[in-house]
């Protein structure tokens, strides 16, 4: 893998496929601890020139190698000595910053499927929280996002198993499996009393990383994260819309709520087709020289057509960068909630026959030289996703041992005075009843709807000056008031008969799934 490409920007790891955790089992065993120990201090002194910091780094390799051999002689179970070093490998890593790890060689296989976009499970991005599983988001078209699992849920047990204080990675192995097989998962979710039961069937996700609709003359594209087909996606979604609109496509909505990232490099090639000229994107890292800065390519593929983003607090990453460059450059206004605030960068590191190193290098810094990490993007006109205070609370603020906001344009934003007349009568919130929302009914997200709003107004289409509560049809199969009316007379209806198209019309109608992707 080329160093670029292994530039990462994302907060999170998917389950069913990917887990990158705790439990690591790729590293060759010692044969004799305590001359290896012995021979890489030695290596240390000889390597160092300046003496009281050499015999510090002996002193410690020696205190490492007496704290390894007593735990692999007295601990109460046989642990073999490949786990005792994996672990102290990735606890080396994880205790500098959350988005740093060691990777097994399987761990790594896998990653660079997800980039591609294609693994095996149920859908899921995942990370480890004090313990806990915790859920960034479901991906669009998953068996996790059809059962209904939000972000923020907590898994709490799989398959009826208590998995609470289980390693991230082993919670994955849990969660893997062959697909067609089924898998029941127990969450907690914030406001809910009980714990939820999930089943669903593991599958080959295929991951549709954008997804794309008209709405009269706006055009819609969902950014779901960055992975090696993000632009190359976006691009063909954009072409179909101005098909789909006669060329004659008036503004545009991009959706990066719950994306978690992905690659460096996708985040910028967004961001250019977008913005003509000036900053995308800077980093700083620790050696000068490694300080880079991506700018503009001309381009508009657009031709300056009004944009809407629409983001929450599982936006983060790549798609903050483009949030931040589209809100820098005032080419685009953004709508919803604050974003996850994680301003790092990681690269992917490869230790031929040992896996990889997933390690930060650098910060991130917004055309105008604002870090956010930890602080998050706020958006331009805060809406949230429903009545109450949004569900998905925790942010990169909220994690352990997180980096410094610093080197930084320190320098409050300065307020935007280019924001349509119609910002300040854009509600804070759906009214109280509003329906529940669902993903396949693009009326009840309310967000949507306020963007919709915002970006007709800025193309100067005409637009409603309240938002129509939905009407939601009861599930005729399953709801109770239908199930009253349709209560079973007794002479139940005979059997359908396959072979009898007419005997097959008295079949009782399905509820529709929406397609996998």
């Amino acid at each position: 893998m080329k160093f670029r490409k292994g530039l990462l920007v994302g907060t999170a790891f998917l389950i069913a496929g990917v887990g990158l955790g705790s439990q690591l089992s790729q590293w060759s065993s010692f044969s004799n601890h305590s001359l290896v120990v012995q021979a890489l201090a030695e290596e240390v002194k000889k390597d160092q020139t300046n003496a009281d910091k050499s015999a510090e780094t002996y002193r410690l390799l020696t205190l490492f190698g007496d704290v390894f051999e007593r735990v692999r002689a007295n601990y109460v179970e046989p642990v073999s000595d490949r786990d005792l070093i994996t672990n102290a490998l990735n606890g080396m890593l994880t205790g500098l910053d959350p988005h740093s790890s060691y990777m097994t060689e399987k761990q790594y296989h896998n990653m660079e499927i997800q980039t591609k976009g294609e693994f095996g499970g149920l859908g899921l991005e995942v990370q480890e929280e004090d313990g806990h599983i915790k859920v960034v988001s479901p991906i669009d078209g998953t068996p996790a996002a059809r059962a209904g699992i939000k972000a923020g849920d907590y898994i709490i047990a799989i398959d009826g198993k208590n998995i609470d204080g289980t390693p991230l990675n082993t919670a994955v192995d849990k969660m893997r499996g062959k697909p067609n097989t089924p898998i029941t998962l127990t969450l907690l979710r914030l406001k809910t009393p009980k714990p939820i039961k999930v089943t669903m069937t593991r599958e080959i996700i295929h991951i549709q990383v954008i997804k794309s609709a008209l709405y009269g003359k706006i055009g819609y594209i969902r950014i779901s994260q960055f992975n090696e087909e993000t632009e190359k996606g976006m691009l063909k979604a954009y072409d179909k819309l101005q098909k789909e609109a006669g060329g004659k496509l008036a503004g545009l909505i991009i959706d990066l709520r719950n994306d978690p990232g992905g690659l460096l490099d996708q985040a910028i090639a967004v961001s250019r087709d977008f913005i003509k000229e000036g900053a995308i994107v800077s980093t700083k890292a620790r050696d000068p020289k490694e300080n880079h800065r991506w700018n503009a390519s001309g381009k508009d593929i657009t031709n300056g057509l009004p944009i809407v983003v629409l983001t929450n607090g599982g936006s983060a990453s790549a798609s903050e960068i483009v949030s931040g460059a589209l809100q820098d450059h005032r080419r685009a206004i953004i709508l919803g909630g604050k974003t996850f605030g994680k301003g790092s960068v990681q690269s992917i590191m490869p230790i031929p026959g040992n896996g990889a190193i997933r390690l930060t290098i650098a910060r991130y810094y917004t055309p105008s030289g604002r870090s956010i990490q930890g602080l998050g993007i706020t958006p331009d006109i805060p809406v949230q996703d429903s009545y109450d205070e949004p569900e998905f609370s925790i942010r990169e603020a909220d994690l352990d041992h997180i980096i410094k906001n610093e080197g930084g344009n320190k320098e409050k934003p300065v307020v935007r005075n280019d924001l349509p007349a119609i910002a300040t009568s854009i509600p804070k919130q759906p009214p109280k009843n509003w329906p529940k929302y669902d993903y396949s009914k693009p009326a009840t997200d309310f967000q949507l709807q306020q963007g919709l709003k915002v970006v007709r107004s800025m193309a100067g289409l005409p637009v409603e000056k309240d938002t129509p509560i939905p009407e939601i049809k009861p599930d005729p199969v399953t709801h109770p008031d239908v199930l009253k009316k349709n209560k079973p007379t007794t002479n139940p209806p005979k059997p359908a008969n396959e072979n009898n198209p007419a005997d097959n019309k008295q079949q009782a109608p399905q509820t529709k799934q929406p397609a996998v992707h």
